[in-house]
């Protein structure tokens, strides 16, 4: 009996088995269904506004009648779905659910095009939206978008630069490109600036063949012509070529070297025994309260240096402390964030936000020597925008 009752349960629990793959089929089904009655009511609707009284009602507001409608397919993030777009005999259906000629959700393109920037190729592309959405994307679809963007991208590099920025950060940083199968380092040249209102923008990107003197010459022109002006510092790495372009172009403006690399540049010269010691030396010299206190600073340090039988050290900090002191002769109140390039790595980073940093007033919306309070007690924050750490 026991014998029987075993070969019984064990049948039940081979009978009852769980498709998961079905079950997913099912739910895919079922949302995209879903969203095409939704799509297709808001349509019935907005023609049945337009007409001013429901299809088949007899009133005297009616305006237009209906003319029957036509498929159309849309992609959306459910997959492929079938919309009933209604026809009037008068008016025309502009609708505002769905843009005119539009076939993609835009999350959709938005998507095939972040695909495609990150490398990954046509014939993946193609793989990964049948598995996603349930349709293929053609190679001339994929084509199209980037090509819709590149245009919109050369429309926003071009852009005119309107208004004084007076601190302006420039970098360069490289990143992998796939160019005819192969993937190779390509350097972009970022220039970010803070404008009168005291917000920090990206003012323009620009593909340098080489990080050298040619390619910041003619990024730094780029800069000029499209309108940038008033600037007063610019903070940067000292970058092979970049400080003699900007003296060229930019004669006027005062150089910060960013202080964060200095230190780097003076700890390839200590051993790694040294290096705690060391570090707190270079910021003391930089947690003074004016140039002239950072200078003697920076003598004590460097005879500290030497006593240590550190003379590269003692050189680097010798030939180059003055060049990272050009800060001191602005606002106290934004030293910390103009001392250094952070702001512009977190900005090509991502780490952001992508919300516009605030930091009150820049020197040409107000003379520095007024300036008796910080910029958070001067000027309110933009809604939406973030201060800068």
């Amino acid at each position: 009996m026991k014998k029987k009752l075993a070969e019984g349960s064990t049948g039940i629990k081979d009978a009852i088995q769980v498709n998961a793959g079905e079950i997913q089929a099912h739910l895919d089904t079922v949302v995209r269904q879903s969203v095409e009655e939704t799509l297709n009511g808001l349509l019935d609707a907005e023609a049945d506004r337009l007409c001013q009284a429901e299809r088949y009602e007899r009133s005297l507001d009616r305006v237009d009648t209906r003319a029957g409608s036509y498929a159309r397919k849309l992609h959306t993030k459910a997959g492929e779905v079938t919309l009933r777009m209604p026809k009037l005999r008068s008016l025309p259906l502009e609708t505002q659910i769905i843009e005119r000629y539009r076939r993609r959700e835009s999350s959709v393109e938005e998507a095939l095009i972040e695909m495609y920037l990150a490398g990954v190729s046509v014939r993946r592309v193609e793989d990964i939206t049948e598995v996603l959405w349930g349709t293929k994307v053609s190679p001339s679809t994929v084509s199209e978008l980037n090509q819709k963007l590149a245009v919109r991208i050369e429309e926003w590099r071009n852009r005119p630069v309107v208004g004084a920025y007076a601190y302006v950060w420039l970098d360069a940083i490289w990143l992998k490109r796939s160019w005819a199968g192969e993937v190779q380092n390509v350097s972009v040249l970022v220039a970010i600036g803070v404008n009168e209102e005291g917000y920090r923008e990206v003012l323009g990107v620009q593909e340098g063949a080489r990080e050298d003197q040619g390619s910041w010459e003619g990024f730094l022109k780029h800069l000029k012509a499209r309108g940038l002006k008033g600037t007063e510092l610019f903070i940067t790495d000292k970058c092979l070529g970049l400080v003699e372009a900007m003296a060229a172009i930019f004669p006027e403006a005062k150089w910060q070297r960013c202080v964060v690399h200095w230190y780097r540049n003076v700890m390839n010269a200590v051993p790694r025994s040294r290096v705690r010691e060391v570090m707190a030396m270079l910021k003391a010299i930089h947690a003074q309260e004016d140039r002239a206190a950072a200078r003697r600073k920076a003598r004590e340090v460097e005879k500290k240096l030497l006593a240590l039988k550190l003379e590269k050290a003692a050189k680097v900090v010798r030939e180059g402390v003055e060049e990272t002191l050009s800060y001191m002769s602005f606002p106290r109140e934004h030293w910390l964030k103009i001392r250094t390039t952070n702001p512009l790595e977190r900005a090509s980073t991502g780490r952001s936000g992508g919300a516009p940093a605030w930091w009150g007033p820049s020197p040409t919306a107000m003379r520095p020597s007024s300036w008796s309070r910080r910029g958070s007690d001067i000027l309110p924050a933009r809604a939406g925008a973030r201060r800068c750490t």
